[in-house]
């Protein structure tokens, strides 16, 4: 009943009506002055993180949850007199979406220079998609939302962009010698980027569930080569897919003959059969027991080792799983009442600078190998 009233308790709980919110803050003005027995409801895709005093207290899991606070009805309010009738004890809950987004688009407003090993300086531009997922509430909120009280999809595309345009800028000019080899690394360039940016996201609680490249574009005339090349390729293995070739048309005609089937090659097709068959089943049980295995367990945001479902330590490290908050510069994990990092004794709050390239004086990511403008190694 209601949110701003002096005699109800209330009962706090978002709908994502349009599926564009990651975060939403209750209530959305302000912070609240929710009483002793509010109700949470928290469904199955969501988690709640509540805030007392303007510290982040517990994330909250599906189901309903009783809040307690000091705020008594009509009570508070007649002890609040020195404070303009606004009660001092302040409180609000982030609902954050934990379903999995998907098809999150990123790509290269401007074209990124990659220095090719033999065509030399060369203007690129890529697009493709991902698919995230919040992972640790409390983290996410406390790192990236701030006290907005409302984050949606298309402000995180815009980080994703900055963050996968500048990532595969570093892994191109660590791994790719030419452009001419491009098409043939689609997949490990789509592997070795989303390794590098897990490790980015991660700062801020999110996991990368998918990454895909649809097209990495050079400028006509370095397509014109690739094709030349492409083509040359193409000639030089003539007489194997011919082969290829044949082969499939005479298996084909065979199976349309049925004089021929019904002999010892329809017979010994018969045997093959039910092999083949048995091996993609069996695969299929393999993958769904490997998949259900996943599901049960999680990782540990320390030590790396998993951990079952819905705890709240490692078992290994003893390391809390929630995370409240990290550390800008290293990246450590940090306490809810941390000043400094533990690890490189940082306030907590600084952020690393970003590089600045001594070629172009271009900014790039704090931990960026090569210039998004020139192409320089950092």
């Amino acid at each position: 009943m209601g949110k701003n009233n002096i005699f109800f308790l209330e009962v706090l709980e978002w709908f994502d009506e349009n599926g564009q919110e990651i975060c939403h803050r209750i209530p959305e003005k302000g912070s609240g002055e929710f009483k002793l027995g509010a109700q949470a409801i928290v469904r199955d895709s969501q988690a709640a993180v509540f805030y007392s005093g303007g510290v982040a207290c517990d994330a909250l899991g599906p189901g309903r949850h009783t809040i307690s606070t000091l705020n008594i009805p009509v009570l508070t309010k007649m002890l609040s007199i020195p404070w303009g009738f606004t009660s001092p004890i302040r409180a609000e809950v982030y609902f954050v979406n934990l379903k999995q987004f998907t098809n999150l688009k990123w790509g290269t407003r401007d074209p990124v220079a990659f220095r090719d090993k033999e065509l030399g300086l060369v203007r690129l531009r890529a697009h493709g998609i991902c698919n995230v997922q919040v992972v640790q509430p409390v983290l996410f909120v406390n790192s990236l939302v701030g006290t907005q009280s409302s984050y949606t999809l298309g402000e995180l595309e815009n980080y994703l962009s900055q963050i996968v345009v500048s990532r595969l800028n570093d892994y191109m000019g660590e791994n790719i010698n030419t452009l001419l080899d491009l098409p043939s690394h689609y997949d490990e360039i789509s592997e070795g980027l989303a390794q590098r940016i897990q490790k980015d996201l991660g700062q801020f609680g999110i996991a990368l569930r998918h990454l895909y490249i649809n097209a990495i574009t050079p400028p006509k005339e370095v397509q014109d080569a690739i094709d030349d090349r492409s083509k040359l390729g193409l000639l030089g293995d003539n007489l194997n897919k011919l082969l290829k070739m044949k082969t499939a048309m005479a298996l084909e005609k065979a199976a349309s003959n049925p004089g021929v089937m019904s002999g010892g090659i329809g017979m010994g097709m018969g045997l093959l059969i039910p092999g083949l068959l048995s091996g993609l089943y069996s695969g299929d049980r393999e993958r769904d027991a490997k998949k259900k295995d996943l599901d049960d367990t999680e990782n540990c945001p320390e030590c790396g080792l998993q951990v079952g479902k819905g705890a709240r330590f490692c078992p290994h490290c003893g390391h809390q799983i929630l995370i409240i908050r990290k550390c800008g510069v290293c990246g450590k994990n940090l306490g809810p009442k941390a000043k400094f990092c533990p690890s490189c004794g940082a306030p907590v709050g600084r952020r690393r600078s970003p590089k600045i390239c001594s070629e172009c004086g271009a900014a790039n990511l704090p931990s960026a190998s090569f210039c998004n403008m020139c192409g320089k190694e950092l």
